[in-house]
């Protein structure tokens, strides 16, 4: 029926007409993904040096980095909203200008002449805009069909790679050649770039590539980037709000432990600052392989029901055995299952949430799935360290086994997949 909206799952898939002209695009989004993310991880490797050349101890240094989280929560939604508004290419040159006004703050701080704490805190603002990832997958969202989109999202587990691996080689070799300010400059020089290239080589729209996205009403108020009931409206969409909840609840067990990590790896595996960081490396590599190779070829196998399960009983498998660890050989032969799970998980209900969505609002959902991880690192430093210091490490295990036997009975009790997939 001409003029109807387009149906959830995205419509049709894309033509060679649609595609013929932008083979480029795709490849050059991974690329600026992994920019970002080197940058980003530049910073994250000085910010601890940064903040005590400061004076900051400990406690304040928790205080700014769950100010970038809630920053990074509350922005995310939004900048889903505005990416469906005005399209991919302004969100992702959004999101480096927010990039660079970051890094700008914080190559300021780094001088002696300047307010540093009041610099290095207001850095933290434009972070709410900082959303390259979220913006790369609603790139590669618009201009892949259903069928592809898994192994397509999935392959950004390689950007996500390189960015852990070079971005914390580049922070530390600059800042002991250079000074701490070093990554930070470069860091906001490749920000500009990255801007650049995205006004000039991001199409405008993307969207038309797959769909035609539906138009507002004529005459019609204009809607807002910050209308929350559009973005709550979301959530309750068929199949939507129980996708979600998973991908929330199934790995929030996991995630405390990952920020808890540092601390964990001192008191617990007695490991030196060289060890952990060889540790974070074998991370990147595995989530590199598992996301960027294993996840696209089990996708062709299996249905995103079926991988949503088996991440959930991996996680169960794995929380049971991190209970009983005691030495970092042991968490070493956990960490495969639970980056499979991690990343499972993450691409799998990406994929189904933006299937159940209409085109026109694939950006809002991709940036409330952006939200996640930045509430896990807005309630993990409090919630975990209470209970790291309660009852230890093997408190991790217990909670994520529990949490993901739960989700396990569900799934088998109550499926997931609906009608409408096959029609796709």
């Amino acid at each position: 029926m001409q003029g109807a909206a387009a149906p959830r799952g995205q419509g049709r898939s894309p033509s060679k007409k649609d595609t013929l002209g932008l083979p480029w695009v795709v490849p050059l989004t991974y690329v600026l993904a992994a920019l970002e993310l080197t940058c980003l991880f530049m910073q994250f490797s000085i910010l601890p040096y940064l903040s005590r050349s400061l004076g900051l101890d400990s406690v304040a240094f928790g205080y700014l980095q769950t100010t970038f989280g809630v920053l990074q929560l509350l922005g995310g939604p939004v900048f889903g909203r505005f990416a469906d508004q005005h399209g991919a290419r302004a969100a992702l040159s959004l999101s480096f200008v927010a990039a660079s006004a970051l890094y700008l703050l914080l190559a300021a701080a780094c001088s002696p002449a300047l307010p540093g704490v009041f610099l290095l805190f207001a850095s933290r603002l434009p972070g709410a805009f900082m959303h390259t990832l979220p913006a790369a997958q609603m790139v590669i969202t618009d201009l892949s069909s259903p069928a592809e989109r898994p192994a397509a999202l999935g392959r950004l587990g390689l950007c996500f790679g390189v960015g852990v691996i070079l971005g914390s080689l580049l922070g530390g070799t600059l800042n002991t050649a250079c000074g701490v300010h070093c990554p930070a400059i470069v860091a906001l020089v490749a920000n500009l770039l990255g801007a650049i290239i995205s006004v000039t080589c991001i199409p405008a729209s993307t969207k038309g590539a797959t769909v035609d996205v539906q138009a507002a009403p004529p005459g019609g108020p204009q809607a807002s980037v910050f209308d929350l009931k559009a973005i709550s409206r979301l959530l309750l969409l068929p199949g939507v709000l129980p996708v979600f909840l998973i991908k929330v609840v199934s790995g929030f067990p996991s995630g405390l432990f990952m920020i808890m990590f540092s601390i964990i790896s001192m008191d617990f595996f007695q490991l030196e600052p060289s060890q952990a960081g060889y540790l974070m490396s074998f991370f990147g590599v595995l989530q590199m392989v598992v996301q960027g190779l294993v996840i696209g070829r089990l996708s062709s196998h299996f249905s995103e029901e079926a991988l949503l399960r088996a991440s959930v009983l991996v996680f169960m498998v794995v929380g049971l055995a991190m209970a009983l660890m005691s030495t970092v050989l042991h968490f070493c032969f956990l960490v495969p299952g639970l980056v499979f799970s991690l990343c499972t998980l993450n691409v799998v209900t990406d994929s189904m949430l933006t299937k159940a969505v209409s085109a026109s609002d694939t950006g809002t959902m991709l940036g409330l799935c952006a939200s996640v991880q930045p509430l896990t690192r807005t309630l993990g430093p409090t919630l975990g360290g209470l209970l790291y210091r309660s009852f230890g490490v093997p408190i991790f295990g217990h909670v994520q086994f529990a949490v993901n036997f739960f989700l396990l009975l569900v799934l088998w009790r109550k499926p997931m997949t609906h009608k409408r997939d096959k029609a796709w």
